[in-house]
């Protein structure tokens, strides 16, 4: 019998509160001003913290705009170590996706529509992005045991582009419970691709 974790503590509770609330100004500040155009102290000003603590829950101001994004896949890499599956890799990627997605908060969709905007429109942001995703395919491969598989790297690079289809697709209307259905048709239509004929 599993049982229920003690309450946290005070303190515990108080980081929890303090890093959601940087999170959440931050999209809402970068989402109404732009990622570049806005300083970081704007971000810290608006929230009460000093820079020191900032820096205790977010490496820059990059991370902390990326945040929701970052939380998709933290929570797709524990679902994977949880439940690695079986059958066909991309539908292994594909499952693990969708069980992130319903372990997301009824908050994070807005936040992450908004990040996605924000990451188009930045050189900065992008670069970050990109290396962030470069770190969740390696470690996807270590849990899958293949770090060094190429055909593993090619199929991971193609679930990817298959995933920011189905963003893309999502984002003109970012209804919370559409983006599953997006994720399956993009990968449907990514099997039927792989078949096409010159």
């Amino acid at each position: 019998m599993t049982h229920p974790a003690p309450p946290a503590s005070l303190r515990e509770r108080k980081k929890v509160r303090t890093r959601q609330a940087l999170a959440e100004t931050a999209a809402a500040l970068f989402g109404e001003r732009g990622f570049d155009a806005t300083p970081l102290d704007d971000l810290l000003d608006a929230v009460e913290v000093s820079r020191r603590t900032f820096f205790r829950y977010y490496r820059s101001k990059e991370d902390v705009a990326l945040t929701a994004v970052k939380e998709l896949w933290s929570v797709f890499l524990e679902v994977l170590a949880e439940e690695p599956g079986t059958g066909p890799l991309r539908d292994v990627f594909r499952d693990a996706l969708l069980t992130a997605l319903a372990r997301m908060d009824g908050d994070w969709h807005p936040r992450f529509a908004t990040t996605v905007r924000l990451t188009a429109d930045s050189p900065a942001l992008e670069g970050h992005s990109l290396l962030h995703c470069a770190e969740v395919q390696a470690e996807t491969r270590r849990l899958l045991g293949r770090p060094d598989d190429l055909e593993l790297r090619l199929l991971i690079e193609f679930c990817v582009a298959t995933w920011r289809s189905a963003v893309d697709d999502w984002l003109p209307t970012c209804a919370p419970g559409e983006l599953p259905d997006h994720v399956r048709r993009a990968f449907a239509a990514m099997e039927a691709g792989l078949h096409l004929e010159a």
